[in-house]
């Protein structure tokens, strides 16, 4: 559901035409010293002249998006991304990563561990709230020059948002996961590189997916998780994981629940055998406290039933959040890996 916002709407016009002013003089005091330099003689073109000309190539930018159109005036230097896909789109991309979203329980460990050693590209990254809350007046003091997040996520801080910096959103990040990387790498003037990583992580899928065919051509998956309710979710092929799986190759069972509108298909106690497959993946959400108790509940309420104990295919518990909160490209690399690892096939890595 789409944060509804309590807080006041915060203008900042005054600030907008001071900083386009000072912006404006900058440029005719730039544009004054090139013009007195190249007139004495000095070469006009420089490294850094070189670099800058490359930073501005394509710019301004008029990006079409869900919510409208935004205009980017140069290459993006300071990105505050407010969804945890678009955290791991701007480490990806190499984008300067200068404000993130607290999406993972460990405040000690704010990056996921599928990401590798990020301790470097994030050393100067501000937590600014939490998915559901964002900080405004902690973004605005950043002085972000891109902002990226998903309507599904933040609609309602959008016009909030846009005042503090050129803002884009995306329909939401699950399902479009991979359109939502090159749409980034389009903002970031990267958007060959993100078309190229998208095509390696493809090559990627469906080179471990044929190998695992061929050792079992019968193989099909189910992805259940528990996440506290009174039912299960038994993740749809319209899901982050049902994207990876459809790229391996790897189908689900020919009658299995499946559904385009949604990412998962609610599965009660009495309908355990309908998740059943040739590898039944299971993954609960449990943070510290009481949600994630509740979680853990419920698993073991539907793990003792009698059904259960019927289920014909291989039970693998797995990450909850890299197979399915992290929805991207370094998660997804995450989760060929380990299905390589569990079919005992060569992971092609890198």
């Amino acid at each position: 559901m789409p944060y509804k916002s309590s807080l006041p709407v915060i203008f900042f016009e005054s600030d907008s035409v001071k900083t386009r002013i000072l912006k404006q003089l900058s440029a005719v005091a730039a544009g004054a010293a090139l013009l007195a330099t190249t007139a004495c003689g000095a070469p006009a073109a420089s490294s850094q002249s070189t670099a800058a000309a490359a930073d501005t190539a394509g710019y301004p930018l008029t990006m079409e998006h869900t919510m409208g159109s935004t205009t980017i005036e140069k290459a993006p230097k300071r990105v505050v991304a407010l969804d945890p896909s678009y955290i791991d789109a701007t480490l990806l991309l190499g984008g300067d990563l200068v404000g993130y979203v607290q999406y993972r329980q460990d405040p000690k460990s704010p990056f996921a561990p599928y990401l590798g050693d990020v301790a470097e590209a994030t050393k100067d990254s501000v937590n600014v709230g939490t998915l559901a809350e964002p900080n405004l007046e902690k973004i605005l003091e950043l002085k972000p020059d891109l902002i990226v997040s998903a309507k599904v996520r933040h609609e309602a801080l959008y016009a909030q948002l846009s005042k503090i910096a050129p803002t884009i959103f995306s329909v939401s990040t699950g399902p479009t996961w991979k359109e939502n990387i090159v749409f980034l790498g389009e903002a970031l003037g990267k958007k060959a590189k993100a078309e190229e990583l998208v095509k390696g992580y493809e090559e990627r899928a469906q080179k471990v997916g044929a190998a695992i065919l061929a050792k079992r051509p019968e193989a099909t998956y189910s992805l259940v998780r528990f996440t506290g309710g009174d039912t299960a979710r038994l993740y749809s092929s319209n899901s982050f994981i049902g994207e990876i799986m459809a790229d391996m190759r790897i189908p689900r069972p020919k009658d299995a629940p499946d559904t385009e509108k949604e990412i998962f298909v609610p599965l009660s106690s009495e309908q355990i055998l309908q998740g059943d497959a040739g590898l039944v993946m299971v993954s609960a959400y449990t943070p510290a406290g009481a949600e994630g108790d509740k979680a853990r509940a419920q698993q073991e309420k539907f793990q003792s039933n009698p059904l259960w104990q019927r289920l014909q295919g291989e039970v693998k518990p797995v990450d909850d959040g890299t197979f399915i909160a992290s929805v991207s490209i370094q998660g997804a690399h995450a989760v060929i890996t380990e299905l390589a690892k569990h079919y005992g096939v060569d992971p092609q890595l890198p």
